[in-house]
Parts: structure tokens; C-alpha cells; sequence
């Protein structure tokens, strides 16, 4: 019990609930107080007496602690708490109690319906700048952001009110650690921030000069897509054309639009990112990348010491622009990679023949990356590479995979290899045995 409330239920209250358990009995008391307090808005009050109820009905004693909930009872116990997490947690996020709300939502596993009402609440103070907006500001972010409820939306939030450098800082500390699922949307929002930001300066370039500005397809943006992501760059300029074509009309001098270090963060971060849309943008940096100085980048980590063209062909490669020239460039960097510098060359090149479409040779590239049991790359780490049995199983490369486990001692993966073959082959017999499908 978290004892959060008393003093402002009606005198004759206290009667009206003793006559009903009295008369009715104590569940529904407890029904009447529920919706007495649910009137009064009286939130963690109503969450106590949910408890309450819960343990009541599960034959427990009305107060007590999770600790003495025992396991036979223990499902229905649980079922009842997340109901009561529910309808405490959407009205006190509705009504902006953003961080208390929390407290019960974290527990109910409904994501989408969590960064629905974040996005919701968020629009009813975009542009405030009184206290309580800004309070409201902060426990949005700190929720969505640091609590992991809504990444992109944090990231959102941080671009518009902290800029660019904290946005990218926030994103390494607190989104870099999930998985990649949940890591590509709010990827997404920096990419398309910084692309929009490179085209608007790139266009406001020709407009100094007395150039003409291209003008993108009408409706799109210039990566050819109609969404701006609520970005303030992209608003701006609209009608700018992609990148590249406003490099091409700028000629050979392109002055420097963006921090640097931004750029090459953010192309790094792209590489978790799948969706055509982001990927076109990122090879749109990518090539404004590669029209910079060389005494104003930095070298990345192989295989992406010079940023700019490995990450033209990493992107570009997916797009289908050099796609085998991108292939050869990643299998030149892994073959030739310092055994010291780590698995992310084998790893960029399994990615990249992954999402080309090419698992047999995706596995090949796999199965040559270090096993010194150095530090993972950031690919594996976020779960952005798939498993050698998903590959062996899209490239029915069985055996490849069984004698690399028999080189390496690996029983475990040569046993889930035969399983994974088994349920493939059967599941093939099965559909075959159903005969045509309409």
C-alpha cells in the first residue's frame, strides 16, 4: 500500500462504504471506492484500492507486501495488477503526469499505444516555454528517451530543443545499447535531421551565388519522399532537390555546411538503419561526405577509415548503385583488415550481402570473421547481423556451417543445425503434402 491519499473524500463516505460491505460485501466496498476515487482523480489512491481488491480476491489479506503472494495464486495476482497498472497509468500520462504514470505503464508491455500518447501529449506544448510546459518537456524526454519508452520521439524532442550535438550524444549513451529493432527509428530522425539540414545550407549556397536552386519531384522531399519528420531543416526548404544534384550545380568548391564530427557520426549510426527512405538519405550524405577536404575529416574505424567513400558504397550498394563495386570493397577491407582491428570489417560485409540478398555468400563472410574474443562490433552488439543458422537456412548451406562447427568444437550450433534442417524439411513436406493453394 503506498498510503498517497485520505482527506478529501465526503464525511459520509465512511458510512456509505461501511453499509455497502456490510450489505453487499467487501469486493463490491471496494468496487464503490474504486469508482468514488476514479471521480476525484485520485490516481495512486485508486491503484492501492485495485491492489487491494486483487489480493481479496485471490484469498489473500487486503494489505500485505508482493512477497507474500504465493505462486499458486501468483498468475491471477498479476493479471489483476497490470489491469490496475492500466487504468491508473493512461489517465495520469493523459493529464501530463509523464514520469508517474511511467511508474505503472513500464509494467504493461504496450509500446505502441505508450509512444502514441507521448507523441500526443508532446504536440500540446510544442512551442511553450512556460514552467509547466517545460516540465512536462522534460518527463517526455526522460521517459521516451532515457526509460527507452519512445527513442525516436526523445531524439525528436532533443534535435528541437538541444540541437544537434546533444541529440547525438543522447543517442550513444541511451539508444546504442538496444537492440536494433528498436534503435533504427530514432536513427532514422537524425539521418533525415542532418540530410535536411546539408540540403537547406547546400540550396541557401546557390542562392548567394546567384545560382538557381534545383527543385525535387513536387510533393517530395529531396530524398524523394514526402515525410520531413517533423524536422525544422527540412521544413524550411521543402522544394530542395537531393543532395548530389545540389552538389553538381554547386561545381567543384563546396564550402562546409555541418559540423563535421556530426556528419560522421551520424553515417555510423545510419548503418543500423534498413528502410529505403533513410538509406537514400545516408548515401546522400555520404556523398556530400566525399566532396570535403581531406584536412577536415577524421579517420573512422576499419573498415571505414576514410568515412565518406565507405559509407557511399555501404549505402549506395543497397540502393543498387555499384552494388558490386560496393561488394568488392567491403571483401578487399575484410581480407586485408589488421587481425587486430576487430570483426566489424567481416561483419560490414555480412551485412551488407545480408541485405543484398546473398546468404550463401553472407555466410562465407561470417564464418571468416575473428574469434580472438575481442570486443564485438557495434553490429553484433546490437543484433544487427544475423545468426549463422538464419543464413545457413536462407542458403540451405548445411554442411558449409557443420564443418566450421566441427573445426571449432562448437556442438551446440552443429546440433541446431540438424534441428533447423529438420523442421525446414519437414515444414517443405507439409506444405507439399496441403497440394495447390488457392
Amino acid at each position: 500500500m503506498t498510503q498517497r491519499h485520505g482527506g478529501s473524500a465526503d464525511p459520509e463516505a465512511f458510512a456509505r462504504l461501511a453499509g455497502i460491505c456490510a450489505t453487499a460485501g467487501p469486493d463490491a466496498m471496494l468496487d464503490a471506492l474504486a469508482k468514488s476515487l476514479t471521480e476525484r482523480r485520485q490516481w495512486h489512491a485508486l491503484f492501492d484500492a485495485r491492489i487491494m481488491q486483487a489480493r481479496v480476491a485471490v484469498g489473500l489479506s487486503p494489505v500485505g507486501g508482493p512477497g507474500d503472494v504465493p505462486a499458486t495464486v501468483r498468475d491471477r495476482f498479476d493479471e489483476r495488477s497490470l489491469a490496475a497498472c492500466r487504468e491508473v497509468g493512461w489517465p495520469l500520462l493523459r493529464e501530463g503526469q509523464v514520469a508517474a504514470a511511467w511508474m505503472y505503464l513500464r509494467a504493461t508491455g504496450d509500446p505502441a499505444e505508450m509512444s502514441r500518447q507521448l507523441e500526443a501529449l508532446a504536440a500540446t506544448i510544442d512551442g511553450s516555454a512556460d514552467d509547466e510546459a517545460e516540465r512536462r518537456r522534460q518527463e517526455i524526454l526522460g521517459v521516451a528517451l532515457w526509460e527507452g519508452a519512445d527513442p525516436a520521439l526523445g531524439i525528436s524532442l532533443m534535435l528541437r530543443t538541444q540541437g544537434t550535438c546533444n541529440a547525438i550524444t543522447a543517442y550513444e549513451q541511451a539508444v546504442s545499447r538496444l537492440a536494433a529493432a528498436r534503435q533504427r527509428p530514432a536513427a532514422g530522425v537524425l539521418v533525415a535531421h542532418l540530410h535536411a539540414e546539408v540540403a537547406t545550407h547546400l540550396a541557401d549556397e546557390l542562392g548567394h551565388r546567384g545560382l538557381s536552386v534545383p527543385a525535387a519531384a513536387e510533393g517530395s522531399d529531396s530524398s524523394g519522399n514526402s515525410a520531413t519528420g517533423g524536422n525544422p531543416a527540412a521544413a524550411r526548404n521543402p522544394a530542395a532537390a537531393s543532395i548530389p544534384t545540389l552538389l553538381e550545380a554547386i561545381g567543384g568548391d563546396c564550402s562546409l555546411h555541418v559540423d563535421v564530427s556530426h556528419l560522421q557520426s551520424v553515417l555510423r549510426i545510419a548503418r543500423i538503419c534498413e528502410d529505403e527512405p533513410t538509406i537514400r538519405r545516408a548515401w546522400e550524405l555520404a556523398c556530400y561526405a566525399c566532396r570535403l577536404p581531406a584536412d577536415v575529416v577524421y579517420p573512422g574505424e576499419p573498415p571505414f577509415e576514410n568515412v565518406g567513400e565507405a559509407s557511399r558504397h555501404f549505402f549506395g550498394g543497397q540502393l543498387g548503385i555499384d552494388a558490386e563495386a560496393a561488394v568488392r570493397y567491403f571483401r578487399t577491407a575484410a581480407a586485408t583488415a589488421d587481425p587486430g582491428s576487430g570483426a566489424l570489417p567481416s561483419d560490414t560485409l555480412t551485412l551488407l550481402l545480408t541485405r543484398l540478398g546473398r546468404p550463401a555468400e553472407a555466410l562465407h563472410a561470417a564464418l571468416g570473421r575473428p574469434h580472438d574474443d575481442g570486443m564485438p562490433s557495434p553490429l553484433q552488439v546490437a543484433g544487427a547481423l544475423p545468426s549463422l543458422l538464419d543464413l545457413a537456412a536462407r542458403a540451405n548451406e548445411w554442411e558449409l556451417l557443420r564443418r566450421a562447427c566441427r573445426d571449432r568444437g562448437d556442438d551446440i550450433t552443429f546440433a541446431a543445425t540438424l534441428v533447423a534442417e529438420r523442421q525446414k524439411n519437414d515444414g517443405q513436406q507439409h506444405h507439399g503434402d496441403r497440394g495447390p493453394q488457392a
